[in-house]
C-alpha cells in the first residue's frame, strides 16, 4: 500500500467515478418518475431509475472525499497558500474557460433535443426550451456545480488553514481521535448519516439534489462538505484507516447494499402509496445517505486493496477523465437525441449511447487534448508523447 507519493488507489478511484457519470447521465434520458431535466427519451424504464440512484448513491460522496483527502496532501506539502494557487489552476481556470463553451454547446444540443421530441426532426425552436424551463434560469453551473463547490471548498480551507494551526494540539488531537472512532467503528456511519437525513428530509423523496445555482446553497454546502471534511481528516488519519477499510471493504460493500435495498423499499412506498407513511422522506433520507457512506468507506477499501497500481489502461482513463467529465454531457444529450425516433427499447439505447460518447471523449481526449495546451490546462503539464507520466502528476480535479 502506498503512503507517500502518488497513491494511485484514489488516482483509479477518481477517475472511475468520473466514467460513471456518463452511465448515470444516460440513464436520466430514461427515468419514469418527474425529471428536473427538459429532455427525456420517450422510452421509459425502472432499470435507468435504479441505475441512476445506485450510481448517485456513492459517486459525489467519494468525489468530495477524494478531494478532501488531496487538499489536505497537498496542505501538508505546499502550505495553505500553495495548495489554493495549485487548486485554482486547476478547478478556477478550467471553470472560467470551458462553462461558456458547454454552456452554449449543452444548449444548442438540448434544443435539437427537444425539437426532435415535439416535431420528431432535428431542428432547433426556442419557445420549446421556453415552454419546458419556465421559471428556471438558463444560467447555471450545469453538471460544473461539482467543480463550482469545491473552488469554494478549497478557498474554505485555504482561509481557516491558520485558525486550524492555532487551535491547540489538544484539540486537535480530540478531534483526529473523535473522527478516528466515528470512521473506524460500525456505528460511526449511523452518527455521519445524521447531517446528512436532516438536510435531505427537506427535498423531494429524501434525496439531495443540486441546483446549479452560482449562489451557494447552504443544503449542498453542508451535504457535500461533510464527505469535503471527510477526506481533509482522512489524510490525518489514513496510517490508521486505510489498513480498516481495506480489511473491512466488503463488509462495508454489503452493509451498503443492505441499507441501499431499503432505500429503494421506502422510495417505492412513497411513489406507490403517498402519504401512507409520517415523514417518509426523512427515512428514505437516513437510508439513502446510510448507504452512501457504507459504499464510499467500502470503495475507499477496495481500490486500496486491489487497485494500488496503474497500468497503461488505468493511467490513460485516469488522464483522460477530466476531459470526459467536462464534455460527457454534451454526448448523452446529443446521442440521445440522435437515438430518440429508432425502434429500440431503453436497454439497447442506452448501451449505444454510452458507447458513443465513451468513443467521442476518447477521440476528442487524443485529437484535442492529449498532447495540446488544453492538456496542459486541465493536467498541468504537458504529456509526453512516449507514454511515460512522471511520478507526481496527477489528472483530474479532485
Amino acid at each position: 500500500m502506498e503512503h507517500s507519493g502518488r497513491l494511485h488507489a484514489f488516482d483509479n478511484l477518481r477517475a472511475v467515478m468520473m466514467w460513471l457519470g456518463i452511465l448515470l447521465h444516460v440513464a436520466i434520458n430514461h427515468t419514469t418518475g418527474d425529471s428536473p431535466l427538459p429532455w427525456r427519451d420517450a422510452q421509459t424504464s425502472p432499470i435507468a431509475d435504479l441505475i441512476l440512484l445506485f450510481i448517485h448513491a456513492f459517486r459525489m460522496p467519494v468525489f468530495f472525499i477524494l478531494a478532501g483527502y488531496f487538499v489536505a496532501m497537498l496542505i501538508a506539502g505546499r502550505g495553505a497558500r500553495g495548495m489554493l494557487a495549485h487548486r485554482m489552476r486547476r478547478l478556477l481556470l478550467p471553470f472560467v474557460v470551458f462553462w461558456p463553451v458547454l454552456i452554449v454547446c449543452t444548449t444548442i444540443v438540448m434544443l435539437v433535443y427537444l425539437h426532435v421530441m415535439a416535431r420528431g426532426t432535428a431542428g432547433i425552436e426556442l419557445s420549446l426550451l421556453a415552454k419546458k424551463s419556465a421559471g428556471a434560469s438558463p444560467f447555471n453551473t450545469m453538471h460544473m456545480w461539482f467543480l463550482y463547490y469545491l473552488i469554494w471548498f478549497c478557498a474554505l480551507s485555504a482561509a481557516l488553514a491558520p485558525v486550524w494551526s492555532r487551535i491547540s494540539v489538544r484539540v486537535r488531537e480530540g478531534i483526529d481521535t473523535a473522527f478516528l472512532a466515528l470512521a473506524g467503528n460500525w456505528w460511526g456511519p449511523l452518527l455521519l448519516t445524521i447531517p446528512l437525513a436532516i438536510v435531505g428530509s427537506f427535498y423531494r423523496a429524501g434525496v439531495m439534489a443540486s441546483s446549479g445555482s452560482f449562489i451557494p446553497q447552504l443544503p449542498e454546502m453542508v451535504h457535500n462538505g461533510l464527505f469535503f471534511v471527510t477526506g481533509l481528516l482522512l489524510y490525518r488519519s489514513r496510517e490508521a484507516l486505510f489498513p480498516h477499510f481495506t480489511k473491512h471493504c466488503w463488509k462495508y460493500a454489503i452493509a451498503g447494499l443492505v441499507v441501499f435495498i431499503a432505500a429503494l423499499a421506502a422510495f417505492d412506498i412513497f411513489t406507490r402509496k403517498p402519504g401512507t407513511v409520517p415523514h417518509i422522506e426523512a427515512v428514505i433520507a437516513y437510508v439513502y445517505n446510510l448507504s452512501s457512506w457504507c459504499w464510499s468507506f467500502a470503495l475507499i477499501g477496495l481500490f486500496l486493496r486491489y487497485m494500488q497500481h496503474q497500468n497503461r489502461v488505468l493511467r490513460y482513463v485516469s488522464e483522460s477523465s477530466y476531459w470526459v467529465f467536462l464534455v460527457h454531457m454534451l454526448g448523452t444529450i446529443g446521442f440521445g437525441a440522435m437515438v430518440y425516433t429508432w425502434p429500440l427499447g431503453v436497454v439497447p439505447k442506452m448501451m449505444l449511447n454510452v458507447a458513443a460518447t465513451t468513443v467521442a471523449s476518447l477521440l476528442s481526449y487524443q485529437l484535442l487534448v492529449r498532447h495540446t495546451f488544453i492538456g496542459v490546462l486541465l493536467n498541468g503539464r504537458q504529456r509526453p508523447r512516449d507514454g511515460r507520466l512522471p511520478a507526481q502528476a496527477s489528472a483530474g480535479p479532485a
